[in-house]
């Protein structure tokens, strides 16, 4: 007959295999530690709006431990870029406090545009912890919002439509009489390739921004087929104002980005062509003026 004290450890034993943190001395059983160092710092990418305009991103840094870290160097490697995303400290070390982000401007180098993200995103950070030598760290990064892979994407778009033509808009702004509506000018010009056969580009159409809007009396054109070697040619589009809030104006960030949906080679996206600064300047005024309080 089976004696109670082999029965408990019998039962001790069975209970041991599916709580892992209970012990048969009635304390609680320590978990294993893990093999991998915790890094003292995480890593994750996104974009501002501000950062969009510029073709630059944001290195988010978080400490991780429960006292403060410099920072004094910060880059990205991914397969998506030729080289680095690099952040460089301007006046000196970055102090992170104690289980904060900070988030650190990045520019982006030229895409890798015949390359897939097949590798994660890995991060290096040189950092220092109190009374602690200088260290680096290999840290993998998340980029929840796919701000890498978008603004890849949409680089190697614009790297081919230039291998076709260079696009841009005039800085002159023609308003009309009244000043509800003025017309900007897209200017296109084809690349020389002699002795090569053309490259094509079509802009399927033209999308309104947070700023502007075309004029339903004169829509912008659609379907417009550009090849290399060709005649420069300039596009007037009508505009007014898309919003005439308040903050239309001082808060706008990526209105003056026009969006252009474009197909070249085996590409089809949305190629932003910005505003040069003196267009920009001439496109506030003339919405302010426009707008005058009412809506347009």
């Amino acid at each position: 007959m089976v004696s109670r004290e082999r029965r408990y450890w019998a039962a001790c034993v069975a209970l041991m295999s599916m709580l892992p943190l209970a012990s048969c001395d009635g304390s609680p059983r320590k978990e294993q530690p893990i093999n991998s160092e915790a890094q003292p710092i995480s890593v994750e990418v996104n974009q501002s709006r501000d950062q969009y305009g510029k073709q630059a991103i944001l290195i988010q840094l978080t400490n991780t431990t429960d006292t403060p870290v410099t920072v004094s160097g910060a880059r990205l490697n991914s397969p998506l870029f030729e080289n680095d995303i690099i952040w460089e400290p301007t006046g000196g070390v970055l102090e992170l406090p104690p289980r904060q982000p900070k988030s650190l401007p990045a520019t982006l180098p030229a895409p890798h545009c015949r390359q897939s993200p097949s590798e994660p995103l890995k991060a290096i950070v040189q950092y220092s912890e109190p009374s602690k030598e200088p260290a680096e760290t290999s840290v993998e990064a998340q980029d929840p919002f796919n701000v890498l892979p978008r603004n890849a994407d949409e680089l190697c778009l614009a790297a081919d439509a230039a291998a076709v033509a260079a696009i841009v808009l005039d800085p002159e702004l023609e308003v009309a009489p009244d000043g509800r509506t003025a017309v900007v000018r897209l200017v296109i010009t084809p690349a020389s390739t002699p002795g090569e056969s053309p490259q094509k580009l079509t802009i399927n159409s033209i999308d309104g921004t947070t700023l502007l809007a075309e004029s339903p009396a004169d829509p912008w054109p659609r379907d417009i087929a550009i090849s290399s070697g060709g005649d420069p040619k300039e596009m007037p589009l009508t505009i007014r104002p898309a919003r005439c809030d308040p903050h239309a104006v001082a808060e706008d960030k990526v209105g003056t980005l026009l969006p252009l949906r474009i197909s070249v080679g085996a590409r089809d996206g949305v190629l932003k062509i910005a505003a040069p600064n003196e267009l920009r300047g001439h496109i506030y005024d003339f919405v302010t003026a426009a707008c005058g309080g009412a809506a347009p």
